[in-house]
C-alpha cells in the first residue's frame, strides 16, 4: 500500500481594532491607540476619522482680544470691532486685552474703556478726572445740597438759641455740628455733616462723574473735604455753577482762589478681570505706589465704573488682601463663584448678599503663569493648564486628565470649549506649538496640527480661535472660506510581530471608507531602525468603503503609518496571526 505525501496546513487567526482611542503619546500604549497623529477627530467615536474643515473669516492687523456675545467682538488696530463692523470705541492701547462681558456692556482692560452694544453712543472709560480752574466755592449744606444757615462757632453753646439753631461745638478736638430742640431742651449732634463745592466747570462736572460715584478729592482749601468721598449730589450745567455735595464739616463759607481741586474716580491695575453675580472681579499682585498688592477686587453691584464706593450697604465694592505668595495666573467665574489662581493655589470668593464676601483658599494645582487662557468651563467642569499637567476641576481637588500626552514639558496655553470638546493649544519646550481637542465623553485625546492660537470664542455652535498672526478661524467650519483638503496621519505604538505559541503577523487588514479623491498610504518601521517603508497605497475615484491589504516582512517588531488626504473613515485594523515553527 503506498504511502501518499501530506500536506501542511497553516492555521490562522485575526484579531481585530475596531474601537479607535485617539492620542497617547506613552512608550506602551493600548491597541487602537495612536502614539501620534494629526489632524484626527473623535467626532466619529469609535471609528477614527479627520478632523472638520476650518474656515478662515478674516485677517487681523494688529489683534488684541477676542470676545462672544450675541455677536463676536475683538480688538484690532486699537479699535473694537462689533460682528466685524468698527465700533466708535477707539484709542485703545497696543497688545493683549481682556473683553469682559457685562449685561449689554464690553470692558476692556487694560484700558479701563467700555462700549454698550445695545447702545453706541454710551462708551468711554471707567475712570474719570477734573481738575478745577478758577475759583471753588465752599459751603456748609444738607445732603441734597440746600444750604444750612451760618452756625455759631465756639468751645461753648450759645445762650438762648431758637429752635433749629446751628451750633459748631469746637470743645473738643473733633469738632462736632449741634442743633438745638426748643422740645427737648438740648443740642443734639448732627451725625453726618455735607459741603457743598461749587465749580466754574460749564457742566463739565456732571458728564464725567454721577451721584454715588466713589471720588478721591485732593488740593481743596478745608481739610475735611480731601480724601476718599461719596459724591452725594451733583449738578450744574452751561451758564450755571456746578457743584457737588460730599462728607464734611465747615465752618464757614468760604471762597479758593489759589490752587486746583482735583476729583478723581479710579478703578484699580489688575491682572485678571471676569464678571460674576452682576460684578467685576480682579485681582492684583505686585507694587503700586512702593505699597506691596495681593489683593482680590470687586465694583459695586450693577456698577463697573465704582471701585471704591463704600457707603455701608450691601452694594459696596469690596477689597480683600490675601496671604498666599506669588502672581495671579488666572481667573473664572466657575459655577457662580468667583475663581482666582495662582500656580499652587485656589482662592474662591463666596459672595455675600449682605457684602460680607469671604475668601476661602486651597493649596493644590493651580494655573501655569502663562497659561491663564486655558481656563475653561466644559460641562460645568473646569479645565485648566498647570504647571505639569491638564487638570479638571469640580469644586474640590484638581485631577489630570494629560497622561496621553506623555512626558513633553507644555507652556503657554490657551484654550476654548465646543459641546463636549475641550481645545488647548500649548507651546512645547522646542518651542512648536501643538492643538489638542480633548473628548470629555469618551475620555480621549486626540491631536490636529500645529494650530498657535491666542484666544477663543464660543458663540452658537461655533468655536473661533485667534491665531498668534492675526487669523480668525472657525474651526467647526461653519463660516468662512474653507479649506480645500485635511491631510492627515496617524502612527501606532510598537506592534509585537512574534506572538507566544509560535504566532506571526502574516497580514494586516484596513477597512475605511473613504469619499471621491481621497487618498491614504500605508508604511511600516521594522524593528525602530528608523526608516518608514510604504507598504501599500489606494486613492478611490467614488464614495466607497474598501479594504486595503498589508503584509509585512518577518521582524521583532513594527510601528505603522497611516498617511491620508481627503475625508476618510477607518472602521477597523485587522490582523491575521499565522501559526508559524519554533525558529520562526
Amino acid at each position: 500500500m503506498a504511502l501518499l505525501p501530506s500536506l501542511s496546513y497553516e492555521y490562522t487567526e485575526r484579531e481585530v481594532t475596531d474601537t479607535f482611542r485617539g492620542y497617547n503619546h506613552q512608550l506602551k500604549i493600548d491597541e487602537g491607540e495612536f502614539y501620534d497623529m494629526r489632524n484626527l477627530t473623535s467626532a466619529c467615536f469609535p471609528l477614527l476619522s479627520n478632523r472638520k474643515k476650518r474656515g478662515r473669516v478674516r485677517s487681523l492687523t494688529a489683534p488684541g482680544g477676542l470676545l462672544a456675545k450675541e455677536k463676536l467682538a475683538w480688538v484690532d488696530d486699537g479699535k473694537l470691532y462689533l460682528d466685524g463692523t468698527a465700533t466708535p470705541l477707539t484709542g485703545l492701547s497696543a497688545g493683549a486685552k481682556q473683553l469682559v462681558s457685562m449685561g449689554a456692556y464690553i470692558v476692556v482692560f487694560p484700558d479701563k474703556k467700555y462700549f454698550n452694544t445695545a447702545d453706541p453712543s454710551d462708551r468711554g472709560s471707567l475712570e474719570a478726572l477734573y481738575t478745577s480752574t478758577g475759583a471753588v466755592e465752599y459751603s456748609l449744606c444738607r445732603i441734597d445740597g440746600t444750604a444750612y444757615q451760618q452756625p455759631t462757632v465756639s468751645d461753648t453753646a450759645p445762650d438762648s438759641p431758637e429752635n433749629a439753631a446751628l451750633w459748631i461745638d469746637t470743645s473738643k478736638e473733633k469738632h462736632v455740628l449741634r442743633q438745638w430742640s426748643a422740645a427737648m431742651s438740648e443740642w443734639n449732634e448732627i451725625p453726618t455733616v455735607y459741603t457743598k463745592l461749587r465749580f466754574r466747570s460749564e457742566g463739565e462736572l456732571p458728564t464725567l462723574f454721577r451721584c454715588g460715584d466713589g471720588v478721591s478729592i485732593s488740593g481743596a482749601g478745608p481739610a475735611d473735604v480731601n480724601g476718599e468721598k461719596i459724591l452725594c449730589a451733583i449738578g450744574g450745567s452751561e451758564g450755571v455753577l456746578d457743584y457737588i455735595v460730599v462728607t464734611g464739616l465747615l465752618e464757614q463759607a468760604a471762597t479758593q482762589t489759589e490752587g486746583s481741586v482735583r476729583i478723581e474716580r479710579s478703578v484699580p491695575a489688575m491682572d485678571y478681570v471676569i464678571e460674576c453675580q452682576n460684578r467685576l472681579w480682579g485681582c492684583r499682585y505686585g507694587t503700586e505706589n512702593g505699597k506691596n498688592l495681593n489683593e482680590i477686587y470687586c465694583c459695586a453691584l450693577g456698577d463697573f465704573k465704582n471701585w471704591r464706593q463704600y457707603m455701608g450697604l450691601s452694594t459696596d465694592s469690596w477689597t480683600a488682601s490675601v496671604g498666599s505668595d506669588g502672581p495671579w495666573t488666572g481667573a473664572v467665574n466657575y459655577l457662580g463663584c468667583p475663581t482666582f489662581f495662582k500656580e499652587n493655589r485656589i482662592h474662591r470668593v463666596a459672595v455675600s448678599s449682605a457684602g460680607a464676601h469671604a475668601v476661602s483658599e486651597t493649596v493644590c494645582r493651580g494655573v501655569q503663569e502663562g497659561s491663564a487662557q486655558s481656563i475653561q468651563v466644559v460641562n460645568e467642569t473646569l479645565f485648566y493648564k498647570s504647571r505639569s499637567d491638564v487638570c479638571i476641576y469640580q469644586g474640590g481637588f484638581p485631577q489630570s486628565i494629560s497622561q496621553p500626552l506623555g512626558d513633553e514639558v507644555y507652556t503657554d496655553a490657551a484654550a476654548g470649549a465646543a459641546g463636549d470638546r475641550y481645545y488647548i493649544s500649548m507651546r512645547g519646550a522646542d518651542g512648536a506649538y501643538s492643538f489638542f481637542v480633548y473628548d470629555i465623553r469618551h475620555g480621549l485625546w486626540m491631536r490636529e496640527d500645529e494650530l498657535h492660537a491666542a484666544a477663543f470664542a464660543r458663540l452658537g455652535d461655533e468655536l473661533y480661535a485667534l491665531t498668534a498672526d492675526g487669523t480668525l478661524l472657525a474651526l467647526l467650519g461653519t463660516e468662512g472660506e474653507r479649506e480645500p483638503y485635511i491631510a492627515w496621519e496617524a502612527e501606532t505604538g510598537l506592534l509585537t510581530y512574534q506572538h507566544p505559541d509560535r504566532k506571526y503577523v502574516s497580514r494586516f487588514n484596513l477597512r475605511l471608507n473613504m469619499e471621491e479623491g481621497a487618498e491614504l498610504s500605508v508604511w511600516l518601521m521594522y524593528d525602530s531602525d528608523g526608516t518608514w517603508v510604504r507598504q501599500g497605497r489606494i486613492r478611490v475615484k467614488g464614495t466607497r468603503t474598501v479594504t486595503l491589504p498589508i503584509r509585512p516582512r518577518r521582524c521583532d517588531h513594527l510601528r505603522m503609518k497611516l498617511v491620508g488626504k481627503g475625508e476618510v473613515r477607518l472602521y477597523s485594523i485587522a490582523k491575521i496571526l499565522t501559526y508559524g515553527s519554533d525558529v520562526g
